[in-house]
């Protein structure tokens, strides 16, 4: 015949199995619940990132930008760094010669050139001025500078 301590303590562990089973069942289908949750923010994020990425890419590979004002005419100014460096060699100007003409340093002038960085507002006019410019005309205002 079973001991009655013996009964009642398999009993207990069993009452006590359940409980903790019923306490861990609705802990066990939340976790699951967030680790989905987590995994679908984790691919919204990753997909957001991706079109950031293609557009920043898109942005900078659309290189005629409206920024700033031409004095002369009034009308918008679109800096190219393209257009910046080969007009720049087609004045046969360092890009320190470049950066006095337009009251920036040579590095400033590499940098638009690169596209790396825009030009300030402040020198949006004289880049429009500098377009205007023939070689005699820079080289004459260059030695006026030194």
């Amino acid at each position: 015949m079973p001991n009655i301590a013996s009964v009642l303590k398999t009993e207990i562990a069993r009452v006590a199995r359940k409980e903790v089973r019923g306490e861990t069942v609705p802990l066990k289908k939340a976790v699951s619940a967030y680790r989905s949750e987590i995994a679908r923010l984790k691919r919204r994020a990753q997909a957001l990132e991706q079109q950031l990425r293609r557009l920043s890419k898109s942005s900078a590979r659309a290189a005629p930008v409206s920024n700033g004002h031409d004095q002369a005419d009034d009308q918008p100014f679109r800096f190219s760094a393209k257009g910046l460096a080969s007009h720049r060699k087609r004045l046969g100007l360092s890009a320190h010669d470049c950066g006095l003409l337009l009251g920036a340093s040579g590095q400033s002038v590499y940098k638009w050139e690169e596209g790396d960085v825009r030009p300030r507002a402040k020198h949006m006019p004289a880049i429009a001025a500098l377009r205007n410019m023939g070689k005699k005309e820079a080289a004459a205002r260059l030695a006026e500078l030194r």
